[in-house]
């Protein structure tokens, strides 16, 4: 059995991921966490558990921590993942160069699993759009598109980024590179080779996300829509119960498809 803690608890996602792991019969629910002061602080998860507010307690109970909390929040999650010497999966998106220091030093002594989207339909695209930049030369424009709820606060996308760094690979450069600009206002011609995003926000959309490949005369265009919270959910799971037998390091969704590939073909 895998004993997974769940750290953001009293959000829409945690709440998807706690059904998630009590409906699965190899898992157990070890534990949830919210910011000190949130609402859902001592509400009762069953088997004598509230949703308190240390991670530690939990971590050292925990096999894996799933965190999708706030960027402020992963230093302290970190701290108490390497304490409890638990893994770590973290879908937390609005991530800074300075967090990602911290993954880093972090993986050195436990596993970790950080997921810019957690829906395995995604891991699938980002390797689809990577293949199709490296496939066609910068004379194809390549514009990422997104639509999310009206509460979502980053933008781009985590996983609207997610996917423009796979393009970025497949055409051998960074992200950093080849982004380009909001398009707004007198933009100009637009510069080739360039990887564009839009972000929009409205409603309740759990996540829509296109690639858009401009050709002369001709486009392709890659997508993946997420029609409910559930599929992260699920894939946040079967991440977590993944990454909990892995050694110390870093790892992401696509290297949890290659073993499982790996281990089909033998």
């Amino acid at each position: 059995m895998i004993r997974i803690g769940v750290l953001g608890a009293g959000g829409r996602m945690g709440q998807a991921i706690i059904a998630e792991i009590q409906a699965a019969p190899d898992c157990i629910l070890a534990g949830g966490v919210e910011r000190a002061g949130h609402a859902m602080c001592g509400t009762p998860l069953g088997e004598g558990m509230v949703i308190c507010a240390n991670a530690a307690p939990v971590a050292h109970k925990a096999d894996v921590l799933i965190d999708f909390t706030s960027p402020v929040a992963l230093e302290e999650n970190l701290r108490a993942a390497q304490d409890g010497k638990s893994a770590i999966l973290i879908g937390t998106t609005g991530l800074q160069p300075r967090h990602h220091a911290l993954i880093d030093a972090a993986a050195k002594s436990i596993p970790v699993l950080q997921a810019a989207n957690t829906a395995l339909g995604v891991t699938l695209l980002a390797a689809l759009v990577e293949q199709a930049a490296r496939a066609l030369d910068a004379s194809w424009d390549i514009e990422i598109v997104e639509l999310h709820h009206r509460h979502k606060v980053d933008a781009p996308s985590g996983t609207a980024l997610y996917l423009g760094e796979a393009a970025a690979r497949g055409r051998g450069a960074p992200l950093s590179e080849l982004r380009l600009p909001a398009h707004e206002g007198m933009t100009g011609p637009r510069r080739g080779g360039g990887i564009g995003f839009a972000a929009l926000r409205g409603g309740s959309a759990a996540g829509d996300h296109r690639v858009i490949l401009a050709g002369e005369g001709e486009r392709i265009e890659l997508g993946h829509v997420a029609e409910n919270r559930e599929i992260f959910a699920r894939g946040a799971v079967r991440g977590a119960r993944w990454v909990a037998k892995q050694k110390p390091g870093r790892y992401a969704m696509a290297d949890m498809f290659r073993d499982a590939l790996s281990k089909a073909a033998s």
